[in-house]
């Protein structure tokens, strides 16, 4: 849907952008950020044709920004940082001369009632907006980038100024949006990034430093990643069954947390996901657990990494896990490697712990059977 290549802008001899490249696919939601001056305003203001970039492409939807400024304008619906809101008309009379600039096709009166019923902004559209609070005159000027349906949504800062009870809700409705748009957000509130975003772009001195999900831009910088887990059940017996996960490869304890509750941390194989096989053994034994969680970076952290003065081994580590290119397999179960797994039982007339594991056997099905099981469809 967005197809940005090699973008470069100067502003004299300051390089404000520096070959950007990426793309978002249709349906996606991306996350733009970067700390102040990073380049960030610049390249939002080229994706929208408000400025024109030195050299490189904006494609939207196939039309090149600069070389089908309309087409590729048509189809984008833009909310700045400041709204760009006419105080002094009512909501329905700033959207209907909205409607007129963008030269809509949709019915005008049913169009503009829609889009205020999906911002919730219904109900205030006969007020003046500078009546209104700051969390309504947000809601109107998200819902001014509606108007005309544009396939891709770009969104500055939308919920600057807000309190947390209208972040919350602007955050939800770009959750909603997401479903029918592409949408680009920026924003310095990182928690919000995360929970709305599904794949983030982080541009720093001009240059993109990071491009992925945050879940693996946190297992490729973090250089410690463990799980914590607490588990309810014998202590020793816990901690044999935790070390015979294939691909564990320590197993610490941190001791009694609560009676009967006792805390492992576990540093595993980084390409396994041993998550799965936790649990199912765990569970297996009739035993609970009571919390589960990886130590992971932080998007606050990542983003730090990435944009401070030391962003340079950060940025090495990345490119080393890009070229490492591992992906992150499922822990194989023991019968998926053709073993057994040993269990232990103790015998209580010697005290001593006996192997009791077997393989599972399939009893042998004779061919009359066999052939009644064919015509039943597989079943007895």
């Amino acid at each position: 849907m967005i197809e940005v290549k090699n973008l470069t802008k100067y502003y004299g001899d300051k390089h404000a952008v520096d070959g950007v490249s990426f793309s978002v696919k249709q349906g996606e939601i991306l996350g733009f950020l970067g700390p102040n001056g990073a380049g960030k305003s610049t390249t939002m203001n080229i994706l929208t044709g408000y400025i024109s970039s030195t050299s490189g492409t904006v494609e939207i939807d196939g039309y090149d920004i600069l070389d089908n400024p309309i087409e590729a304008k048509q189809k984008i619906g833009y909310l700045p940082e400041l709204p760009p809101l006419y105080l002094d008309m009512t909501v329905q009379g700033y959207l209907s001369f909205v409607y007129d600039l963008k030269k809509c096709k949709i019915p005008k009166k049913q169009h503009i009632d829609d889009v205020c019923r999906r911002v919730r902004i219904d109900n205030v559209q006969h007020r003046i907006i500078k009546n209104l609070s700051k969390g309504y005159r947000q809601r109107v000027g998200l819902a001014q980038a509606l108007i005309g349906n544009p396939e891709v949504l770009i969104l500055d800062e939308p919920t600057v100024g807000l309190d947390p009870k209208q972040i919350i809700e602007i955050r939800d409705l770009i959750k909603v949006l997401g479903e029918r748009h592409t949408v680009i957000l920026s924003s310095h509130i990182l928690s919000e990034v995360q929970a709305v975003c599904d794949r983030l772009v982080i541009i720093n001195s001009g240059k993109i430093v990071a491009d992925d999900t945050a879940e693996n831009l946190t297992r490729r910088l973090s250089k410690d990643f463990r799980y914590i887990i607490r588990v309810e059940g014998p202590m020793e017996e816990v901690r044999k069954v935790l070390e015979g996960i294939p691909g564990m490869k320590e197993v610490l304890f941190n001791g009694e947390k609560e009676p009967g509750v006792y805390e492992f941390s576990l540093e595993s194989d980084p390409t396994l996901d041993i998550r799965r096989e936790i649990f199912k053994r765990v569970v297996s034994r009739s035993w609970t657990i009571l919390s589960f969680h990886s130590t992971e970076m932080t998007l606050e952290d990542i983003f730090l990494m990435l944009t401070s003065g030391d962003s340079a081994s950060a940025i090495k580590t990345l490119e080393a896990s890009e070229e490492d290119g591992a992906p992150v397999e499922e822990a194989p179960s023991p019968d998926e490697k053709g073993e057994v797994e040993k269990i232990e039982v103790v015998n209580p007339e010697t005290g001593a712990a006996e192997d009791v594991s077997q393989p599972l056997e399939m009893p042998e099905i004779d061919g009359e059977r066999k052939q009644k099981m064919n015509e039943d469809g597989g079943e007895e």
